[in-house]
């Protein structure tokens, strides 16, 4: 799971709350983690790689979209990776880890590797906020015909910028002047809190309303794109929709229970005696908590692909050779003259002068595409109603 209590934990003077929490049942909580994140990193690949009975087509160049749920996935996956790594060397190595409470000890490696994997595991799951957040963005601004492959750099700068900057910045407040000496108050803490939950909270707030003025913005170009507003459209829209809710919808099952158990932590951390029997129900509220993260943290990763993509199938393809991949966007195949399949009698009903749509067209058609891609049914939907299709 990623919550900054694995920091707080490599402090050999943590707090009582900390304590509580990380001294509970550690190696069934590890094993917890192991499997959760297992069977996410398993099933999330399985998602990911080709399958059989899928036709190869001609695709164009992916869209910024694509690529940025790709990215997250596959901060998902390496983030996954970490806990694995993490939770398996606290089961199979007790005695190196109990090193890490020991206050002045000469061996060093116990406290690097806490802190070392602590931050991967931040770091991964803090640009992957970083990267859904410029998802949101990316899909106001394609509705709005102002994004692109370029963005894609700004992106990367912008995420990978921020994400490094906001852990290095937490970590060195924690840790500072020294790792023995952090955690001698809520100076320390508090900031290193900030920085791990921003990301998550800019998420939480920004995304709903991106994503609200998106989907507005989608009807407006569904009506605009032929003047009228037709029951494919409608159910377009209201599958672009859909998505949306479904990404905010994995987002909070899996982080909502972080959220909750910090704040029942930091309020066990102002008392003055965590133990008092009054406290009872709130410590076992933030153990049952903990768990929960240890379970929907790392399942973050298959539930988005579900979200992005929906069931793949099982039926995996590992034969190498050039075709579609599930993510790829159907956007600008509008754009060849054989891009779609025609009907029987298509060529003998239409005259010439409707063969050539206009730019305007194929940029909505791509963007809203681009909003559909991974969904079979609208991207046929979306085949029948443009207007090459209709041999406008």
């Amino acid at each position: 799971m990623a919550s900054p209590r694995l920091e707080t934990y490599c402090c050999p003077n943590r707090d009582a709350a900390t304590q509580l929490v990380m001294n509970f049942q550690p190696e069934v909580f590890c094993g917890v983690c192991i499997g959760s994140a297992s069977i996410s990193l398993l099933l999330t690949i399985l998602q990911l790689l080709p399958k059989k009975g899928q036709s190869p087509r001609k695709m164009p160049k992916a869209s910024s979209s694509s690529t940025i749920l790709l990215l997250i996935s596959i901060c998902d996956i390496l983030g996954g990776l970490g806990m694995i790594f993490r939770s398996s060397v606290w089961l199979g190595f007790p005695g190196f880890i109990a090193n890490i409470s020991v206050v002045n000890g000469t061996d060093v490696w116990p406290s690097t590797f806490c802190v070392g994997s602590a931050m991967w595991i931040q770091l991964l799951y803090s640009a992957g906020f970083w990267w859904l957040f410029c998802y949101a963005v990316d899909s106001y601004l394609v509705v709005r015909r102002s994004a692109g492959l370029s963005t894609i750099v700004l992106y990367h700068m912008m995420t990978w910028g921020l994400a490094v900057m906001l852990c290095v910045e937490g970590i060195a407040l924690l840790y500072y002047p020294s790792l023995s000496s952090c955690e001698n108050g809520l100076e320390h803490a508090i900031p290193h809190y900030i920085t791990t939950y921003a990301p998550l909270l800019l998420v939480l707030v920004a995304n709903p309303i991106l994503f609200r003025r998106t989907v507005s913005a989608v009807a407006s170009l569904l009506k605009g794109r032929q003047g009228i507003y037709t029951e494919n459209e409608r159910r377009l829209g209201t599958e672009i929709q859909m998505r949306f809710f479904k990404i905010m919808l994995v987002f909070v099952i899996c982080w909502s229970s972080n959220i909750i158990n910090e704040t029942l932590l930091f309020y066990l951390e102002m008392q003055p005696d965590i133990n008092e029997m009054p406290l009872k129900n709130i410590r076992s509220a933030a153990l049952i908590t903990w768990i929960i993260m240890g379970v929907l943290n790392p399942m973050q990763g298959f539930l988005f692909t579900l979200a992005f993509y929906g069931w793949t199938g099982w039926r995996v393809d590992l034969k190498w050779r050039k075709r579609e991949i599930p993510w790829e966007s159907m956007s600008s195949s509008t754009a060849g003259e054989n891009a779609f399949p025609s009907p029987v009698n298509y060529q003998s009903n239409i005259h010439d002068s409707k063969k050539i749509s206009t730019t305007d067209s194929q940029q909505t058609d791509e963007a809203i595409s681009m909003l559909s891609e991974g969904n079979t049914s609208s991207d046929e939907r979306m085949t029948r109603s443009s207007p090459i299709y209709q041999g406008w």
